[in-house]
């Protein structure tokens, strides 16, 4: 093992072990880690189908056949629940990898290049940002149309600017460094400075930003579906399930209660995992916000 792979083991290593100290991180990756479990082996923990409507079993309450009940049309909560995981898993997964695989290319070239190639992404990521993350996406996809494929681009593209401005100034405080300037010295390319040298050492906030965004990203696409944008009947979404069973709260409120326990312990988890990220990747951080 050469020197630079020990260190880069050592280094990790370290944030490891100061992650692990947050209990409240550690139990949030746990719990996060059962509900991916979970959803990804949906068909083998669930014995109903979650389209399979009973109406004579309408509205049932939580009971040993269906755990969470039933919804209007007599469909598995529990089953609709596992199944919906899935779907929101996958626009959280996919929305903030298209922003972070952009936005992180922006912000790269505009805080090494500088000059008019940063004034010309830095001002398209104003106007992205002229308007508020969620009503950006709603916009894009009231102009696409609703489904799940319009729901990943319109919250991808919302978090462009977030990941846009981070890494541009990550990039800005690290290209004057000495090893940068070294590198220029003894003539490396632009491509193998930005890629080799400058990258790998702007990301511990870029990882810190990806896991929280993951939890807007999920949050957001509840909304739209819950706006009926997003995800449509009768695909499971966690959302959309809300809104469905909101007619039916005074008699059913299991309907409407364990779709959005669903979105709070998944988002709340992302969340405490993010901050013990931030925690172990820069103690400075931990008693900030």
């Amino acid at each position: 093992m050469t020197d630079k792979a020990a260190k880069s083991q050592s280094h990790f290593a370290r944030i490891f072990k100061q992650w692990r100290r947050n209990r409240r991180a550690v139990v949030g990756a746990i719990i996060l880690t059962v509900i991916i479990l979970m959803a990804a082996f949906a068909p083998y923990v669930t014995k109903h189908e979650p389209h399979r409507q009973n109406m004579r079993n309408r509205l049932q309450a939580p009971s040993k056949d269906h755990i969470f009940g039933t919804d209007q049309f007599g469909r598995d909560i529990y089953a609709r629940v596992i199944y919906g995981g899935r779907l929101s898993l996958q626009v959280g997964f996919f929305s903030i990898g298209l922003a972070l695989i952009i936005g992180c290319t922006l912000g790269l070239l505009a805080g090494y290049y500088g000059g008019i190639l940063d004034n010309v992404i830095m001002r398209f990521v104003d106007v992205l940002m002229a308007l508020p993350g969620f009503l950006l996406a709603l916009s894009i996809v009231a102009a696409l149309g609703p489904g799940l494929q319009n729901v990943i681009l319109a919250i991808g593209v919302s978090y462009i600017p977030s990941f846009a401005r981070m890494m541009r100034s990550a990039v800005i405080s690290t290209r004057e460094l000495d090893y940068v300037n070294a590198a220029k010295s003894l003539g490396a390319k632009d491509r193998r400075i930005l890629l080799t040298h400058i990258l790998p050492n702007s990301l511990s906030p870029i990882i810190v930003m990806t896991t929280l965004s993951m939890a807007g990203a999920i949050l957001s696409a509840a909304g739209l579906s819950f706006l009926g944008m997003g995800a449509q009947p009768p695909t499971p979404e966690w959302g959309s399930m809300i809104a469905n069973a909101r007619p039916f709260i005074r008699v059913s409120h299991w309907a409407v209660t364990i779709p959005g326990l669903a979105i709070f312990t998944t988002v709340m988890c992302l969340n405490l995992v993010g901050d013990g990220l931030r925690d172990a990747l820069d103690p400075r951080l931990k008693n900030v916000g």
